[in-house]
């Protein structure tokens, strides 16, 4: 499997962990997804309908070698933004090629499916489907040899 480092330390961190500590370092990361830019607005940002909250992604792959990531996802929905800012840490300032290199099911390595709904996960794919489709979008016609994934 093809990660960025970052997101493969989160992945090993959670498969070295038990069911009930997973949760636990799933809500840690909730509580670590870091505010919008002043910058950025909300009404700007592509929703997320896979997910079962109001989740909203902003990517700025202006950079094709350092990508930038924004996400919004509500406190009161720790699951979904734990997931947004699994996303958020693991892929934020990643390359364009390594961001399209992830495998769309690399959340089952997190071990999370016994944890969590599978509903709950695929949300997290639509996220990750949704930030790979910008990054081909921004990256299209710029010279790189990005392939579609």
């Amino acid at each position: 499997m093809s990660l960025p480092p970052a997101l493969a330390e989160i992945v090993e961190d959670f498969a070295a962990l038990g069911d009930s500590d997973k949760i636990t370092l799933l809500l840690e990361f909730a509580g670590e997804l870091p505010d919008l830019p002043e910058h950025l607005q909300q009404e700007a940002m592509e929703p997320v309908p896979e997910c079962q909250s109001p989740v909203f992604l902003s990517v700025d792959a202006g950079d094709p070698e350092s990508v930038r990531l924004y996400f919004t996802a509500p406190r009161e929905a720790p699951t979904t933004r734990g997931f947004a800012a699994i996303l958020h840490q693991g892929l934020d300032t990643a390359s364009a090629q390594e961001i399209l290199d992830v495998p769309s099911d690399f959340y089952y390595d997190l071990g999370l499916g016994s944890a969590v709904s599978l509903l709950r996960l695929r949300g997290m794919a639509g996220m990750l489907g949704r930030i790979k489709a910008q990054v081909r979008d921004q990256t299209a016609g710029s010279g790189s040899d990005t392939p579609g994934v």
